[in-house]
């Protein structure tokens, strides 16, 4: 009975092992331009599979490991439960995100005039998200499914000039990892383009400052170039921003 725990031991160690293989070939492969979009997010849902029959392979293993009171076998064990967890936790949280919240990647402070892109036209030519505030074939106007999302999303007031709200756009942004494409200081507009780390996605942000009576007002849009869903990353990072301007 050892040796068939044993044996079981290392199967499970290595289903846990190769999960996280495959969870880290998806992003590395698309990031590399080995492989397109669509087979690297499959292989996240593939690490998933993966990850979960460790899992629960992990927990029935250990339980008899336990009992038969294999010491060695109850760490590697515990080390696969360890691994399978990561896949489990990540990839499932990606999917709980992409499930309840809405699939736009377009997010705008001011959704009945949204900041218009200049210099960074140019530097989307040829990605699959146009710059349209607008989805084709959805049942919903794009700001209706915004506001029912996120209805926090606000013009940023200020008491700043104008001159000074940019130069605070712009150290922002920098603070936040963007880097700064394009100002424009007499339109009173700051573009830039966020990189993810992993898939090395590009989104793209555009802030317009508006002066005021006393101060200025600050809108930004933040746009994928990729995909239908940002699984909530264009609302972080507009609320990333804001909360540090």
């Amino acid at each position: 009975m050892n040796d068939g725990l044993k044996l079981s031991t290392k199967l499970i160690v290595m289903l846990s092992t190769l999960s996280m293989i495959i969870l880290l070939s998806g992003p590395l492969g698309y990031k590399s331009e080995v492989l397109p979009l669509q087979p690297a997010l499959v292989l996240l849902i593939v690490a998933l599979g993966t990850a979960g029959l460790a899992f629960i392979g992990s927990l029935i293993m250990l339980v008899l490991a336990i009992k038969a009171d294999l010491i060695r076998n109850r760490n590697f064990l515990l080390m696969a439960l360890a691994l399978s967890l990561v896949p489990t936790s990540l990839v499932g949280l990606q999917l709980k995100k992409a499930i309840t919240l809405p699939e736009i990647h377009d997010i705008s402070t001011d959704i009945s005039t949204p900041p218009l892109f200049n210099k960074i036209v140019q530097l989307r030519k040829g990605a699959p998200n146009d710059l349209v505030y607008e989805y084709k074939g959805s049942s919903k106007k794009l700001a209706e499914l915004q506001l029912a999302a996120y209805p926090e999303l606000k013009t940023i007031h200020s008491h700043l000039t104008v001159t000074a709200a940019i130069e605070r756009v712009v150290t922002v942004l920098n603070e936040l990892g963007l880097d700064i494409v394009h100002v424009d200081q007499n339109e009173g507009l700051v573009e830039a383009t966020a990189t993810t780390y992993w898939y090395a996605f590009k989104d793209d942000v555009v802030v317009r400052i508006k002066a005021r009576d006393q101060g200025s007002l600050i809108d930004l849009r933040s746009v994928s170039r990729v995909g239908r869903s940002d699984v909530g990353a264009n609302a972080a990072r507009i609320m990333a921003f804001s909360s540090r301007f």
